[in-house]
């Protein structure tokens, strides 16, 4: 693959969100993500870690940060953190609920230092609850929403990587919450709290769901639904290589397309949308896609309004044309790795190297103004 990080490095700050002062509490998974996405997007992210911690500087998901590391358990270090957020726009902590209280630093005392400062929560079961103290993960934090049981086969759930409930239900929406509550904070000059859990963000994420649930157009039981791989122009099939590819041909004139191009004259792929032939109409698929390679069915198939994608591994995905083309996935410090999302016609968002600190230059440099 050719290396594409030239034109998405920087060490200066620009994108959409060039200007803004993000204090991050190191954590796992959905924390860093969302900070990661502020960063791209131009924001000073600051991001304190245990002493010791040997952050990899050269990650993808910890990428344009400057990392302070500090001992949070020392008073002196607690405020010398005070210092730091009185002149920050947000910060981003993943700690179980209660955790920065007990450091000095919960949103009480914070905000009373600095009154506009939006105070992002990332947490799996929320700050509140019966299960609010308990360990959890992004399979435990999907279960409890109705996803999980959703996806997968007909005979058990399929855990959706975690996908669902870490990046989708959690880092998106705490993003979205600390952007909507800065944008509120220009207007009214004060801060609030945003507590977002992976379960809210997961179960928000099902709403389609439950409205097709509540009209009569969906089933509990898996692989029965048009979307749940129950359909036979909805889903995944292999070729003769071994390899895979993927239709969704729910329309109407999608699904003709498909007819045609595949050779299916047989008159029992008339009944598209009756459930009752999904599961005949799917075997006889199967065996259709089996007589080609996946190339094959892609010089067919691929660019048409079948609505067709060869299945790629993480190594092919780069390489496909059209991922190449858009330079959807960068080359940095030797890792690929995708490229920031979305896109600003104006304001582009970069990749910024992150680089250790000290808490003291970067207090003095706030304090000093935007």
């Amino acid at each position: 693959m050719l290396d594409k990080s030239a034109p998405q490095s920087s060490t200066r700050a620009c994108g959409p969100l060039a200007g803004f002062r993000v204090v991050e509490f190191a954590g796992i998974g959905p924390g860093p993500f969302a900070c990661m996405m502020l960063a791209d997007m131009g924001a000073e992210v600051v991001t304190l870690d245990r002493v010791g911690a040997r952050k990899n500087l050269t990650s993808a998901a910890g990428r344009g940060r400057k990392v302070v590391e500090l001992d949070l358990k020392d008073k002196a270090a607690i405020a010398k953190v005070l210092e730091l957020l009185a002149n920050a726009d947000a910060l981003v902590e993943g700690f179980r609920p209660g955790v920065m209280e007990r450091l000095g630093l919960g949103p009480d005392v914070v905000l009373a230092h600095n009154p506009r400062l939006v105070y992002g929560r990332m947490t799996g079961w929320g700050q509140e609850g019966p299960l609010a103290q308990a360990a959890g993960h992004d399979i435990n934090y999907i279960s409890v929403t109705g996803a999980l049981a959703a996806i997968g086969t007909a005979e058990t759930p399929v855990p959706p990587l975690n996908l669902v409930g870490d990046f989708g239900g959690g880092a998106l929406y705490l993003v979205v919450g600390v952007l909507a509550a800065l944008l509120e904070s220009r207007q009214s000059g004060k801060g609030q709290v945003v507590d977002a859990a992976m379960c809210d963000g997961a179960a928000s994420l099902m709403s389609m769901f439950f409205d097709l649930t509540a009209a009569g157009r969906w089933t509990e039981a898996r692989a029965s639904n048009f979307l749940d791989g129950g359909a036979h122009f909805y889903g995944v099939y292999q070729c003769a290589c071994r390899s895979f590819i993927s239709i969704g041909s729910i329309e109407p004139q999608f699904y003709a397309l498909l007819r045609d191009l595949a050779g299916l004259s047989d008159t029992d792929f008339d009944a598209q949308m009756d459930r009752e032939a999904w599961p005949v109409l799917k075997q006889k698929l199967v065996d259709v896609f089996k007589t080609k390679t996946r190339d094959e069915w892609c010089k067919i198939m691929e660019g048409t309004d079948i609505c067709f994608a060869p299945v790629l591994t993480m190594k092919e995905a780069p390489e496909h044309p059209h991922m190449a083309a858009r330079n959807t996935f960068v080359t940095r410090h030797g890792v690929t790795q995708p490229a920031p999302a979305p896109r600003f016609s104006r304001t582009p968002s970069t990749i910024r190297d992150a680089v250790a600190a000290d808490i003291a230059d970067i207090t003095r440099e706030w304090q000093g103004g935007r």
